[in-house]
């Protein structure tokens, strides 16, 4: 908890720097643009080759955050809910959750501390606003997880809920903002993003797929298991003579008292 709250006090601290750093960066450009504008122009060349770097490592610091890892935690925890309670199974892909969603939280962390550092955040388009947003729900998300009540609780039920609504809007809102920054990205630079959006559309899909049919997949398997059983049972009916299916009822001696359905089940 006291990391956490230090890398917050270190984003937010970056944060008012590079925001006077970038004012008194402007307005040094807008006074001395006319008397060397040749200069001027080869430093920003430079300085663009270096952003563009930048750019790219940011991208893919919350690719692997919120596109990639914390999909991969929900799908594990989902995992988890079908295996026995204190299994080893269970157990194991629990802590897996964890340790990918901490993991996602560190990259954002770093990747947000990287843009309020080195980029030009004015917040007015939608990838940054959406960016800042999306990282304040990623810290109260992982608080959220922090403090979870034990089961048997009441406040365990509105924990759940709470968790679970906020971690889907937090992994739909970071799909949505990987494509708004792929699209920054090309405004950028002038670079072409149709083999990452591709990509990214590609990933996603599959996630998308194996979160629908995660619930269908024992279901299936249940289909199966009742069609085979029946289909088994009808093959060995058939396989049994007609002699052994169809019992005789013999006939009972009259000197001895049998109970009626006694032949039935001989």
């Amino acid at each position: 908890m006291h990391t956490l709250w230090k890398s917050v006090n270190i984003v937010v601290a970056s944060f008012y720097v590079s925001a006077h750093l970038f004012s008194d960066c402007m307005a040094y450009e807008e006074g001395n643009h006319s008397s060397s504008h040749k200069n001027t122009n080869n430093k920003v060349y430079k300085v663009n080759q270096q952003k563009t770097s930048d750019i790219a490592v940011h991208g893919l610091l919350l690719w692997a955050s919120t596109g990639f890892l914390m999909p991969l935690g929900i799908l594990l925890i989902r995992g988890s809910i079908k295996a026995e309670p204190g299994s080893r199974r269970s157990k194991v892909l629990f802590y897996l959750h964890v340790g990918f969603q901490m993991l996602s939280v560190l990259l954002a962390t770093v990747g947000a501390a990287m843009s309020l550092k080195k980029f030009e955040n004015s917040f007015d388009n939608n990838h940054q606003k959406l960016g800042l947003a999306l990282y304040g729900a990623i810290l109260v998300q992982g608080l959220i997880g922090f403090f979870r009540p034990h089961r048997g609780k009441k406040e365990r039920s509105y924990w759940y809920l709470l968790h679970w609504i906020l971690g889907t809007i937090v992994s739909l809102v970071g799909v949505i903002n990987i494509y708004t920054g792929l699209k920054a990205y090309h405004k950028r630079t002038l670079k072409s993003t149709t083999f990452w959006t591709i990509l990214f559309t590609v990933e996603v899909t599959i996630i998308g797929l194996v979160y629908l049919f995660q619930d269908k997949v024992e279901y299936m398997k249940k289909q199966g298991v009742i069609i085979g059983s029946e289909s088994s049972i009808l093959s060995s009916n058939q396989d049994i003579p007609q002699s052994q299916t169809q019992k005789e009822l013999l006939p009972v001696a009259c000197g001895r008292k049998r109970n009626a359905l006694e032949n039935l089940f001989d």
